[in-house]
This record gives C-alpha cells, sequence and structure tokens, in this order.
C-alpha cells in the first residue's frame, strides 16, 4: 500500500508543479524596433507592427518575423526565391489528391461505361430471344390490363416484332 500513497504524491507534485508553469507559458515574444527578441506576460507596445510578433499566449508558434536568405536582395545580384518547403509540401500534396480524385472519377466512369455495355448486351440478347420466338409462327400469350392471358392477334405480333427490332437496332451496335 506504501508504493500507491507514494505514487499519488509524486502525480500530485509534477501536478502542482505544471500548474505552477502555466503562467510562465502565457508569454509575449516580438521583436522591437532595433530587431531584437522581447518576452514579457504584458502585451507588445501599439507601435509594434502584427509581423513582428512572434507568438502570443494561447496560440501555437506563430511564424517568425526574421528575413529569410530568399528575401534579402543584393544589389548586382539576382537570385532566384527558393521555394517554400511547407508550400511545395501542400502543394505537392493538393496535386496528388487530385491526381487520385481525378483516377477515382475515371475508374467510376470505366465501371458506369462497363454496366451501361452489360445492360446492353443483355437488352441485345432478350430482343433477338423474343423476336426469334415471333418469327417461328406459334400463338403467342400475353397479359393485358387486367392481368388477364390472351393470345396475339396479327397486328398485336406486328407490332411486337417492330418493338423487338427497334430494340435490336438500339443495343446491338457494336
Amino acid at each position: 500500500m506504501y508504493p500507491k500513497r507514494r505514487l499519488k504524491s509524486s502525480l500530485l507534485s509534477i501536478l502542482a508543479l505544471a500548474l505552477m508553469a502555466a503562467p510562465a507559458w502565457a508569454q509575449w515574444q516580438w521583436l522591437d524596433a532595433n530587431g531584437k527578441k522581447v518576452f514579457s506576460d504584458l502585451a507588445p507596445p501599439s507601435d509594434v507592427p502584427d509581423k513582428n510578433i512572434l507568438s502570443r499566449p494561447g496560440v501555437p508558434t506563430a511564424r517568425k518575423a526574421v528575413p529569410d536568405a530568399a528575401k534579402v536582395s543584393v544589389p548586382g545580384v539576382d537570385s532566384p526565391k527558393a521555394p517554400d518547403p511547407v508550400t511545395a509540401k501542400g502543394a505537392a500534396e493538393l496535386e496528388a489528391k487530385k491526381k487520385q480524385t481525378e483516377e477515382a472519377e475515371k475508374a467510376k466512369q470505366k465501371a458506369e461505361a462497363q454496366r451501361v455495355a452489360a445492360a446492353r448486351a443483355d437488352n441485345c440478347q432478350r430482343a433477338q430471344t423474343a423476336l426469334a420466338s415471333l418469327n417461328t409462327g406459334t400463338p403467342m400469350r400475353t397479359m393485358n390490363a387486367q392481368g388477364e392471358r390472351i393470345y396475339m392477334d396479327d397486328s398485336a405480333r406486328q407490332a411486337e416484332k417492330i418493338r423487338l427490332q427497334t430494340a435490336i437496332q438500339q443495343n446491338c451496335t457494336r
């Protein structure tokens, strides 16, 4: 039981130290007019521009206002600006996501085209089979609007042949 009590007291001590250090985390950091870093628990004077404020309390690390070598221009020397690695990485990720989205869209379109082709092939086969049955001359029965079975007369048989030939022309083209 003694080790548990010791563990509890150790954890409470660590927690108390962490809470005492919390005000130290609430620090302002900025560059003064001479370019020196200033640390304070008070906000910087109003004459300090926002670009010179390096960190604020409660806000994670901010971008530093220290000039980059690529931004400094030397008279007589033209140097191209080096790409920002954060921006380059973000652009590469964005490009990869865009490419992935395009590939997914192409795959979706291909799957849809295959589904449509399979449906057309099925419709073609059914229409050809039905037309072959009609051409045998055997009596055919259909259902009317009331659900009764009736035999097809010659005019109904001819209308069905025309409908099936149209379906074959639409679905059996290669």
